[in-house]
């Protein structure tokens, strides 16, 4: 691989980064409860930590530079490029955007924030009419918002792995379960039998088909 001008230190773009990404999940997710505001903070301390690896400071590419170098020799690890890490590991030889990792990268994180976005809807319409919202990816899984943050996460983990936002990964899926579970008893205070009729029809975060689990009709 050929070697390439350092692409870090580029704190501007930390900061757009992070504002468009944290603006634009803040348009779906729209916290409003202390509880709220608590999940989209963690996630937004990812994008922060994630970002300012990407263009700030490469703390992982530091601390593992050693064994990187040794074992993968060809390779300017102080590069830009060479962030992605996966696609350097697995030698792929042209341009890491159009790698197989970055590509697949774009899947969960669009993915997550179409998720994201299509259950925010069902949940307002919800909320306004008083109802427990049971339509949309609200049949699919129960929690689908935070099934959405999560692939988002995991989406760019994908595309650019750290040692900071791995250790952060676990905490924010422990964290989302935990407020999904601290939602799952409000909800059966606010609705009584209906959500736990809802909860055993409904897994909570994996679907167990690409069919919609249907309400029994009253």
């Amino acid at each position: 691989m050929s070697e390439q001008t350092p692409s870090y230190g580029l704190w501007w773009l930390v900061v757009l980064n992070s504002a468009i990404f944290i603006m634009f999940a803040f348009s779906f997710f729209k916290p409003k409860t202390p509880r709220d505001w608590r999940s989209f903070g963690a996630f937004s301390a990812f994008l922060v930590a994630l970002f300012t690896e990407m263009f700030g400071f490469p703390l992982t590419i530091y601390v593992l530079s050693g064994w990187l170098q040794n074992r993968f020799p060809n390779v300017d690890w102080f590069s830009h490029d060479a962030g992605h890490l996966l696609e350097m590991m697995f030698g792929w030889k042209t341009n890491p955007h159009f790698g197989p990792f970055h590509i697949l990268s774009f899947g969960f994180i669009g993915g997550g924030f179409m998720l994201i976005s299509a259950a925010w809807r069902i949940l307002y319409a919800a909320q306004r009419r008083r109802v427990l919202a049971q339509t949309g990816p609200y049949a699919y899984v129960r929690h689908p918002q935070y099934v959405g943050f999560v692939l988002v996460m995991f989406g760019f983990l994908v595309q650019w792995p750290t040692l900071l936002t791995l250790a952060m990964f676990p905490v924010l899926v422990w964290m989302y379960v935990r407020l999904a579970r601290t939602e799952e008893r409000e909800a059966i205070v606010d609705f009584g039998d209906l959500y736990p009729s809802y909860a055993a029809r409904v897994p909570a975060f994996i679907p167990r088909s690409l069919q919609p689990a249907v309400a029994p009709v009253a």
